[in-house]
């Protein structure tokens, strides 16, 4: 059994395409061009085309690409906006918004013609964008699902809840959860491939993989095949294996 996966995105159009430029290498090596490629989530935010990315997932899933898209925390707090221009996550701290630089919901309305985010009132930014995203963009990011489980590894932008079981994982923690779940070392029956904590390579813990390598901020979009519970990191010279730190005892 083979699964792709793919980063966290932040609106990084170039990055996504040239992801998925390796995985059709790595398709036409091994001949299969079914197994599916699962976007980690955050496909918005920070970088300079979070339209064209929803666009190049849409026109790709229309046209039968076997893509998944996971729901990223980023994700929720663009629709929260639109929804309520005075939305407030409840995984930001408080006095934090959207369009604050720091998150880069500004870039993602930028992407959309939607200029000011910090300068103009939260209301009129809300009725531009209202206007200048398609009803289509919206329904996407809005049915994305939480997670997305495949053999023996289950896909997640944020993470678990440790001694929770799947079904009772709530969406606060799937979208934001941090240091209760990268300081746990236990084995959680599944191998947890996430995103949303950046760190400079990807990372097997043995219990997880971490798979943002920070497009977000400038650096890389990777992406990897895993098969059978081996992972390897797909680069231009073809796959480069990617071993576990530890393995958590069952």
């Amino acid at each position: 059994m083979r699964t792709y996966a793919i980063g966290d995105i932040h609106g990084a159009l170039d990055k996504l395409a040239a992801a998925h430029a390796l995985i059709a290498a790595d398709r036409r090596a091994t001949g299969d061009g079914r197994a599916p490629v699962v976007h980690i989530g955050d496909l918005v935010d920070r970088g300079p085309d979070s339209r064209g990315v929803i666009e190049f997932l849409l026109r790709g899933i229309a046209a039968g690409e076997p893509w998944i898209a996971i729901k990223g925390n980023h994700d929720r707090m663009f629709t929260g906006f639109l929804d309520d221009p005075d939305s407030h996550d409840p995984g930001l701290r408080e006095g934090l918004h959207w369009i604050d630089p720091a998150l880069g919901g500004g870039m993602t309305l930028a992407s959309y013609g939607v200029a000011g985010a910090g300068e103009r009132m939260l209301f009129d930014l809300h009725e531009e964008a209202l206007r200048a995203v398609p009803p289509a963009h919206v329904a996407f990011l809005n049915g994305l699902p939480l997670c997305h489980r495949r053999g023996g590894a289950l896909f997640v932008h944020a993470g678990i809840r440790p001694g929770v079981a799947l079904t009772a994982q709530s969406e606060d923690d799937l979208l934001w959860i941090r240091s209760a779940f990268l300081d746990d070392r236990s084995n959680h029956g599944m191998l947890v491939v996430h995103g949303h904590t950046p760190v400079n390579a990807v990372t097997h813990y043995g219990n997880r993989l971490n798979i943002d390598t920070g497009a977000g901020y400038g650096r890389t979009l990777s992406a990897v095949v895993i098969e059978e519970g081996r992972v390897w990191l797909l680069g231009p010279g073809g796959r480069e294996p990617v071993l576990p730190r530890a393995v958590p005892a069952p």
